[in-house]
């Protein structure tokens, strides 16, 4: 794969349905490659390869040129940083086809505005970064894909993120749709220590915007994301490389390796079975150990009560287990007129009072 040198035209039927921000393990797994590569096809394909087999839904790349991103007047040595990272279109190309192979969405931060047209084909959603979320010339035309939409929000204000979502559901009502927009909380530092994290920014998200709420990774490690599974995220996104260790590229440093990704999706299994569901009820646990009655009080009588009697507090106790009238009616049978007579310690039933 690595040598082929034919080109792969854009082919729709690798798309599949679009089913949401549903991942394999719970929350929707991205690996970002990104410039980990550093400009080598073969190490993109291998660590393409890689993330696939590491558990997670999709794995995205950052489409660009230097000269789309970066003026070579203004700062030419980050212009010559990405022209040294690029890879072609027939390179992307061969990527997506892997992922597809895999199973595994391809998804990219496309840089490039001339780049839309030839990969939109291949992409499910789009993922716009930090750096591009006041970028709104690039926004329209993404957004007039009409395709979903993942949106990293380092460096903005709340001001600034209302701006985006603003701007996107004016271009197309389907932006409304939390299906349609996702909002990551991230900080855009590498690395960045624990405290700059701010998981909590992704409550504010979900009480302010219409939208799925996840997290970006930038922090050394996964603890970060593990805590951001706890508190909810549905998205996690976090950098990816195969090692860390004497590479220079920053980018490798906030990566996961595959055996890290292969152990936070088992951690992360176990941290949704544990989060479970949002509805209370007693579980069947509960109900099969029988608990719901052994654990629970009901309303006894603390002596022999004869027919007529009219209840006090000080003929009634409260005791395990909940048999005949449980204890939350206690205050219902103080003053009720038994009609008929009853035995100390043997439980009440309604039957027993006057109506």
């Amino acid at each position: 794969m690595a040598n082929r040198e034919e080109k792969i035209e854009t082919q729709p039927e690798m798309l599949r349905d679009w089913r949401g921000w549903k991942g394999r393990s719970g929350p929707y797994l991205i690996a970002e490659i990104g410039g980990n590569h550093e400009g080598d096809f073969n190490s993109a394909l291998e660590l393409t390869r890689l993330a696939c087999n590491s558990g997670v839904d999709a794995v995205k790349y950052q489409i660009y040129t230097g000269d789309s991103l970066v003026s070579r007047v203004e700062s030419p040595d980050r212009h010559q940083h990405f022209q040294r990272f690029e890879l072609t279109r027939d390179q992307y190309s061969l990527l997506a086809k892997e992922c597809h192979e895999r199973d595994v969405t391809f998804c990219a931060s496309v840089w490039d505005p001339s780049a839309i047209e030839w990969v939109d084909p291949f992409l499910m959603f789009y993922k716009i970064g930090s750096g591009d979320l006041t970028a709104y010339p690039l926004l329209d035309r993404i957004a007039a894909t009409g395709k979903p939409i993942v949106v990293s929000t380092g460096l903005a204000t709340l001001k600034d993120v209302a701006g985006v979502v603003e701007r996107l559901q004016d271009r197309d009502v389907r932006y409304e749709n939390p299906e349609y927009l996702a909002l990551l909380q991230c900080t855009s530092m590498y690395p960045i220590p624990p405290e700059d994290a701010n998981l909590r920014v992704m409550d504010v998200f979900r009480q302010d915007f219409s939208a799925t709420v996840g997290y970006s990774d930038h922090t050394v490690g996964m603890e970060a994301l593990e805590v951001a599974v706890s508190m909810g995220a549905e998205i996690l996104e976090f950098h990816f490389t195969d090692q860390r260790e004497g590479r220079s590229f920053r980018d490798h440093q906030v990566s996961l390796t595959p055996d890290e990704v292969t152990a936070m999706v088992d951690k992360i299994g176990r941290i949704t079975t544990l989060r479970g569901r949002s509805h209370k009820e007693p579980v069947c646990s509960e109900i099969e150990s029988g608990h719901v009655s052994s654990f629970r009080r009901a309303v006894y009588p603390v002596r022999d009560l004869s027919e007529g009697t009219r209840l006090a507090e000080e003929d009634l106790t409260v005791l395990r287990p909940a048999h005949g009238i449980a204890a939350c009616d206690y205050d219902q049978l103080v003053g009720k007129k038994l009609r008929r007579s009853v035995k100390a310690l043997c439980p009440f039933d309604w039957d027993d009072f006057e109506r």
